[in-house]
């Protein structure tokens, strides 16, 4: 470098070394308290002859900070016992830091008097004797110091170490515990060494053990120490927002209104300056102002307009050292949004609407009404209402409001008359739901032009209703007048006829062609027609061309006298009462209206008042009591019953005098209980009869019971009661014997039963007619027997197999005495039963031999022509021809047929 080069460099140098040593002292002294606390503020180095030179400040001693103003401010909690003394570095720019020395000299009375107070400690008394501990108070170390490591802290040492080699060692948080290896100590000197930086944040105290022992045994010498090291702030974190940044206030508000509050923190030691945060706005409008130390926003001014700018963005800055240009800072956008007010009236797009509209016609929309409104959409400052100011008197018009556009609807609502007007001129105003909030605006108005057009309408009648006064029972024919209707055009009744539209009394005609009213009917005020003494009538006026009007007619009717009190109830019950003689109270009513009801005047008549009186007459009752003793029984009372217009009649009363139970008589409530039992009893007598019927069906079914045949045929016989005998029995299975003795009559009656095969069965009545045609009368077996016995012949019948071989005999007669002498009765259904079994079985098993000993045999004599014919077996077969009614018999039958047609194939 050039020799000018070199000397303009330290002039350089000079220049700017040379604001920083000659604008502050080179040492200052200070006095202060034995005791002083964190934030006691000892002195100030003076700066203000710097200028605008840009200075940092330090202390060597961390129980003190600088600030930037060049304040010294206590840190740390310091006893100043005698004279202290640190620096101060202050150092401009890039420049080489320069030292301030300063001292604290204790106040002189303070320190006197903690001589004194330490002397007379117990611990300093001469007849006791304590073990002195061996460590320091606790010192400090300052966050995230600067290299180079490791750095000495602080010595500690035991009184031990005068009599013994001692060795220190330490343990816990900092050395053996996290953060681990922060600290060591020096083994024979006791020296605390820091090897690495620490964050107050995280750890702003660490606790560790510190021990002594002989070098020599390795036995403790000193009871273990506990070792505090605090962790002195620095300002090296910048505060921050809390909470959302979002704000709203209503437009228009006044001055000075709360926006909001914004929040901040700072992780350095809380109630020092680093904490210290101050709030600014660096936007730079005229709307808001924020509070330096609390943070809240307020307006600044009262013309915040939603409409021109709906939100504003502010930009926030938070700054610790309360303010100061050396702290730390952040900054943050806040978003605040204007809530809407109704200050913006429904505005109208034109100055006048006018629109058409037909008369007659009803809830018609007439026009559409268009507004702007610059507050928020959809809201009640937004969404107009109409009203008709001017011109709707009579309530011809109605204003609606469309939700979606929100444009007035004006709608007609009654029909308008073109005769009556022919321009309708109105004022509507355009409103919100909502009032508005500046008193000095209004609601705009705009005129509307309505144009009636004339068309053909119907008569009308006037009044529209009628009102004619009448009294009830008003003479039929009697006129009441007329009901008549106009044209409207031609302001003339001509041609128009008149027809009643309701009239449900049918009390009044009206007259065709002049609307003439005549009573036609009775007219009566108590009639359910009648509604608060009123009865409508409805007209119908049609005009030539077919147009209608309709009116109505109201029929005010007037009471008459017409109708006289009766009692409500004609029975009543009158309680006996122990001791006393009993009453009850008689209740009338009279349908007739004031004057010509109640209150009622009651009078007793007849021989009433002999064993009656009456007492506490009120407007429609009276008590009617007992005047004499009288027996239990049925009693009729008469009185006399009047209206106030004393109009009246006789009445008569039943009263029923009995001993009661609840309010009924006693014999009442018995037949009640009686009637009970006898439904029960009912009940129960219906069940029996149903049982009996039910049983007299089994015996009817089991007596009348069809059997099946089971044989080849499968068919089923069906009993006759014909006298002509076998029309029932297939001739196949049975065999006709001559009548030998008394048997034949045991046969005969046999064949005119219809004796089946071996399987079949028949019915009881079959069996019963086979008694009766067999004995000719019920009696018993004795006197049957004889009867039997003397118009039969005994007769030996032979029996044969099917090979013609001999089976044996039976004598018929001894065979059905031995059968009926177990039974009282020869005609029992057990006795027959038996009977038809045996000769069943006899018969059953022959059918091949009952054609080869097929014989005639005599009868009872049925007289000449007897349409039976013959009763052989044979005898059935006749010609094809004579079996053709077979055919249209029916299913049931078909298995007869079958029968005959099989017998005469093998004939």
């Amino acid at each position: 470098m050039a020799p000018g080069g070199i000397f303009r460099f330290c002039l350089i140098v000079t220049i700017l070394a040379q604001p920083a040593q000659s604008c502050f002292p080179r040492s200052i002294r200070s006095q202060v308290p034995v005791k002083i606390d964190p934030g006691y503020v000892i002195t100030q180095v003076p700066l203000d002859h710097c200028g605008d030179v840009g200075l940092s400040l330090s202390s060597s001693d961390p129980h003190f900070t600088v600030n930037t103003d060049g304040t010294i401010v206590v840190a740390v909690v310091s006893m100043v016992t005698k004279i202290r003394s640190f620096q101060v570095w202050v150092k401009a720019g890039r420049g080489q830091p320069r030292r301030v020395d300063v001292q604290l000299i204790p106040d002189t009375e303070q320190l006197h008097q903690y001589t004194l107070h330490a002397q007379s400690a117990p611990w300093n008394q001469a007849h006791k004797r304590f073990k002195r501990r061996w460590s320091p108070l606790p010192f400090n170390i300052i966050e995230n110091a600067l290299p180079p490591f490791p750095k000495e802290v602080e010595l500690i040492g035991s009184d031990s170490s005068v009599n013994y080699t001692v060795r220190y060692t330490i343990e816990g948080p900092g050395v053996t515990q996290p953060p681990m290896n922060v600290f060591s100590v020096v083994h024979e000197t006791g020296m605390v060494i820091v090897h690495r930086a620490v964050d107050r944040e995280l750890y702003p105290k660490l606790v560790f053990q510190a021990r002594v022992t002989d070098k020599l045994t390795g036995k403790e010498t000193d009871r273990p120490l506990d070792i505090t090291v605090l962790v002195l702030d620095l300002n090296d974190n910048p505060p921050t927002f809390l909470g959302p940044l979002e704000f709203q206030v209503v437009e228009q508000s006044r001055p000075d209104t709360e926006v909001g509050v914004v929040t901040a923190t700072d992780r350095d030691e809380a109630g020092t300056p680093h904490t210290q945060i101050k709030f600014s706005l660096l936007t730079e409008n005229q709307l808001f102002n924020i509070h330096p130390q609390s943070g809240k926003i307020t307006t600044k001014s009262g013309t915040l307009d939603r409409e021109v700018q709906a939100t504003i963005p502010v930009t926030v800055e938070i700054r610790d050292m309360n303010g100061a240009k050396s702290g730390l800072f952040n900054t943050a956008i806040a978003t605040i949004t204007l809530v809407d007010v109704n200050d913006n009236p429904p505005t109208f797009t034109e100055t006048i609407l006018k629109a058409d509209v037909e008369e007659d016609k009803a809830d018609l929309l007439v026009l559409r009404i268009p507004v702007e409104d610059r507050d928020e959409v959809n809201t009640q400052n937004w969404k107009a209402k109409f009203v008709i100011t001017h011109g709707n008197e009579n309530n011809d018009f109605r204003m609606d409001t469309d939700p979606t556009t929100n444009e007035g609807l004006l709608y007609v609502v009654k029909p308008l008359d073109y005769e009556k007007g022919r321009l309708v001129a109105l004022i509507v105003s355009a409103q919100n739901e909502v009032p508005l909030v500046n008193s000095l605006t209004s609601w705009n108005t705009i005129p509307v032009e309505l144009s009636v057009s004339d068309v053909d309408e119907g008569p009308e009648f006037s009044p529209l209703i009628k009102v004619i006064r009448v009294k009830e029972n008003t003479p039929i024919g009697t006129i009441l007048g007329s009901y008549m209707a106009l044209d409207p055009e031609t302001r003339s009744n001509t041609g128009i006829r008149y027809l009643k539209v309701s009239d449900p009394g049918s009390w009044l005609s009206v007259g065709e062609e002049t609307g003439e009213l005549k009573v036609t009917n009775l007219i009566d005020l108590e009639s359910d027609l009648v509604t608060n003494a009123m009865y409508n009538i409805t007209v119908n006026a049609v005009d030539p061309s077919s147009k209608s009007g309709m009116g109505m007619i109201t029929l005010l009717i007037e009471d008459t006298n017409d109708n006289i009190p009766v009692p409500d109830d004609r029975v009543l019950v009158l309680c006996e009462e122990e001791g006393k003689r009993g009453s009850v109270t008689v209740m009338a009513h009279d349908p007739d209206l004031l004057p010509y009801s109640s209150p009622y005047d009651f009078q007793l008549s007849g021989e009433s008042p002999k064993k009656w009186r009456l007492r506490d007459a009120q407007n429609i009752s009276v008590v009617l009591e007992q005047a004499v003793d009288m027996p239990r029984g049925n009693y009729e009372v008469e009185m006399r019953i009047a209206d106030l217009q004393d109009k009246g009649d006789v009445q008569v009363v039943n009263v029923k005098v009995c001993r009661c139970l609840g309010g009924q008589c006693v014999a009442a409530t018995s037949s009640v209980g009686m009637g009970a039992w006898g439904t029960l009893a009912l009940l129960l007598a219906l069940a029996m009869l149903l049982l009996l019927c039910l049983l007299f069906v089994v015996v009817c079914n089991s007596r009348g019971e069809k059997m099946y045949i089971d044989d080849s045929s499968g068919g089923m016989l069906l009993h006759s009661n014909t006298e002509a005998p076998g029309e029932e029995v297939k001739s196949a299975n049975l065999l006709m014997i001559p009548p030998v003795g008394g048997l034949d009559v045991i046969d005969q009656s046999a064949k005119e039963t219809g004796l089946l095969d071996q399987n079949r069965n028949v019915s009881a009545g079959d069996m019963s007619g086979m008694t009766q045609q067999t004995m000719g009368q019920q009696q018993v077996y004795q006197s049957s027997r004889q009867d039997f016995m003397s118009n039969s012949v005994h007769h030996q019948n032979s029996f044969y197999t099917s090979g013609g071989q001999y089976r044996g005999s039976a004598n018929y007669s001894d065979s059905l005495y031995q059968k009926q002498a177990n039974h009282s009765l020869f005609n029992t259904w057990d006795t027959n039963k038996l009977y038809l079994d045996e000769k069943l079985d006899y018969f059953g098993g022959e059918m091949e031999v009952c054609h080869t000993l097929d014989s005639p045999h005599a009868y009872h004599y049925e007289g000449e022509g007897s349409a039976a014919g013959s009763v052989g077996c044979c005898s059935e077969i006749g010609d094809q021809d004579g079996l053709d009614f077979l055919d249209s018999l029916g299913p049931k039958f078909k298995t007869l047929a079958n029968i005959c047609l099989s017998k005469e194939s093998r004939e």
